[in-house]
């Protein structure tokens, strides 16, 4: 039987926040969120794996029951494509992968049924890949000759008005197994599952978006 897979890709060597795959957030190193929201979704997932190049990351994601993939110095530094991350880590497992369900250690907050739900659209869809997404509802433009030039709107313009752009969020991704052998994650033809969640917004790369982090925790907690 084919199987489904998560692969949580976790190098060291972060240089705006360091160490910041196993920092410390809500009471876990950030990568065991993803791990465990893998596991909890066991229905779904049936093996998980973290792909890392960092002793200290390979020993947390052992302690807290996931698979580890040594993954090698020339796909490791800050140029190495997660597509490349993904494919390596196939190439190294047994050829009964039907998907891959990546889970970015960066985004440690996602909505409790969102892959159950995203999972489904998947199938439904008869997908390829599918990306999660969310609605952008700023006034963006473009600075030339120090000129603002608007982008999506019309000066004066209702912010109700805008027209309706999204961002591509990081909360998870779903990917056919042939499609990552082609170094692939999602593409023009790819489902994009839109997600309105204030989880959306988090993806820790610094010190203020982790204190975002911490504080949309707070907020649930406080409720």
């Amino acid at each position: 039987m084919k199987k489904t897979i998560a692969i949580i890709p976790a190098r060291g060597g972060s240089k705006r926040l360091p160490n910041k795959n196993i920092i410390n957030f809500n009471g876990l190193p950030l990568l065991v969120h993803s791990i465990n929201y893998a596991k909890e979704n066991s229905d779904i997932i049936d093996d998980v794996y973290v792909s890392t190049d960092n002793k200290e990351i390979k020993s947390v994601a052992l302690a807290h029951n996931a698979k580890v993939i040594d993954r090698p110095s020339d796909i490791s530094d800050d140029k190495a494509t997660t597509a490349a991350v993904l494919k390596h880590a196939l190439q190294l497992l047994s050829n009964d992968i039907e998907c891959v369900i990546l889970l970015q250690p960066t985004n440690p907050l996602r909505p409790k049924s969102l892959l159950k739900d995203a999972y489904t659209a998947y199938k439904l869809n008869n997908c390829d890949s599918l990306f999660t997404v969310s609605r952008d509802h700023k006034k963006l433009g473009k600075i030339n000759d120090n000129r603002f030039l608007p982008f999506n709107y019309k000066i004066g313009q209702r912010s109700q008005d805008l027209e309706q752009l999204y961002y591509e969020n990081g909360l998870l991704y779903i990917t056919k197994a042939q499609l990552i052998m082609d170094e692939i994650i999602f593409n023009e033809e790819s489902f994009p599952y839109v997600v309105n969640h204030p989880y959306a917004k988090v993806d820790i790369d610094t010190l203020e978006d982790l204190n975002y982090a911490e504080y949309l925790i707070s907020k649930e907690i406080s409720k």
